[in-house]
């Protein structure tokens, strides 16, 4: 579990496609340096987040550690993208009694956004992104949470028939994270709020299993729900 605060950026060494090290495990890896401020506490098989993506620590230094990449990680993020000398947003996972700064964030990318927009206002900076997934779009809600690449930002304006959102980011974040390196056309990793998956599902089973027991529509029984809450109000 992590916040979406990150703590440092860290730059990228190589991207190797199949690493035959036994840190690399005869798979795609990911080696990070300037990582110094997350890297006094590690330990072999710590989660580290990089973009926002939750990736299990093979072998670490003072200032470097790697990680692996699992062809479905590099499927839907844009880990596979990087190249040497790319900053990176790193969060550690987040210790139990600290300060929760962020939101609920599980490191586990959702798809990518693309930017469309940037427009500077004052001395912060609009983006728009539109989601690569159309299906996500009803977890993308105004005021509400979103992590792109790691970092735990407020959702401002949304359109769901154009499949974008646009994000305001103050100028503080601006220079503790990966996002004002990017330019238009760039892709970012998302992570739409967890806990708006949990309660459609949630209720999304309650209305089925309802409307399974009497052999009625989903919509049919909450019609019925309706009509009971307007017959007590009257």
């Amino acid at each position: 579990m992590f916040t979406g605060i990150v703590e440092c950026m860290g730059k990228v060494v190589e991207f190797t496609p199949l690493d035959t090290t036994a840190a690399g495990g005869n798979g795609a890896s990911l080696a990070i340096s300037e990582a110094r401020g997350i890297l006094g506490d590690c330990h072999l098989g710590d989660s580290i987040a990089i973009n926002g993506t939750c990736l299990t620590v093979t072998e670490f230094s003072e200032d470097m550690f790697k990680v692996g990449l699992a062809p479905e990680t590099l499927s839907r993020t844009n880990l596979g993208t990087l190249q040497a000398g790319d900053s990176v947003n790193l969060e550690r996972a987040l210790a139990a009694g600290h300060r929760f700064g962020g939101h609920f964030v599980q490191g586990h990318i959702d798809s990518t956004a693309n930017i469309i927009e940037i427009k500077p206002e004052d001395n912060s900076v609009w983006y728009k992104l539109q989601v690569s997934d159309p299906k996500l779009m009803p977890y993308i809600i105004p005021k509400g949470f979103i992590a792109i690449d790691g970092t735990s930002l407020t959702v401002c304006d949304v359109n769901d028939d154009e499949h974008w959102f646009t994000i305001m980011m103050i100028a503080y974040t601006q220079t503790h994270v990966v996002m004002p390196t990017k330019k238009v056309g760039d892709r970012v990793n998302i992570e739409v709020d967890m806990l708006g998956k949990y309660v459609e599902k949630v209720t999304t089973s309650i209305l089925r299993g309802s409307s399974d027991a009497d052999g009625s529509s989903t919509s049919s029984y909450i019609e019925k729900v309706v009509e009971k809450v307007l017959q007590k109000n009257k």
